[in-house]
């Protein structure tokens, strides 16, 4: 499956990309907040294998980025705690090469990952969560129409055990068809 516009072009997540994102491993600022932070070589590979293996059970669409604009990979996001039953997921997971942040590319892939899951997968919700000390993330999301719903305290142990706070946002489908689809695709332009 691949999603893509003028800028980006989102690519199932699979082994063969595992040797772009080497790269990623020494940009230490893009994994401050994650919760599998990478390291080494085996952290991606254990990264990549773990987001194919939920692939396969259908709780995950994992998605390599490439900007379209340098023809080079620059990230990774995907759609996760799928639930068609209730039809939604989170939205997340996301980092980008430091070159790119700022850019289209963030908005670029929102547009394509939500305009999939409302209107191709008829959910009715995309979740997005976030440790509350992520500002820049926080921002994004919210740029994107999210609103916060809420603050789980105490929500989640990180690898180094500090126990963060995670701020909830969401979009739910009515907004993105009333009028958040068109916001969004006009800062694209």
């Amino acid at each position: 499956m691949i999603l893509e516009n003028n800028f980006v072009r989102l690519e199932v997540l699979n082994e063969s990309h595992l040797e772009f994102l080497h790269e990623f491993i020494h940009q230490q600022e893009i994994w401050k907040y994650s919760l599998s932070p990478i390291n080494t070589k085996e952290d991606i590979k254990k990264y990549v294998e773990t987001a194919i293996e939920h692939y396969h059970e259908g709780s995950q669409l994992p998605f390599i980025v490439l900007d379209k604009l340098t023809n080079r990979y620059v990230g990774s996001t995907r759609l996760y705690e799928i639930s068609t039953s209730n039809k939604r997921a989170k939205l997340g997971y996301t980092w980008y090469n430091k070159a790119v942040q700022g850019t289209k590319v963030n908005k670029s892939c929102k547009y394509l990952l939500l305009d999939y899951a409302f209107n191709q997968l008829d959910f009715n919700r995309i979740e997005f969560n976030a440790d509350v000390r992520n500002e820049k993330s926080i921002f994004a999301m919210k740029s994107l129409g999210a609103e916060v719903e809420g603050v789980l305290r105490k929500h989640t142990i990180l690898p180094d055990g500090y126990c963060r706070d995670t701020i909830v946002l969401s979009i739910l489908k009515d907004d993105w068809n009333k009028d958040l689809s068109e916001k969004l695709q006009q800062k694209l332009v």
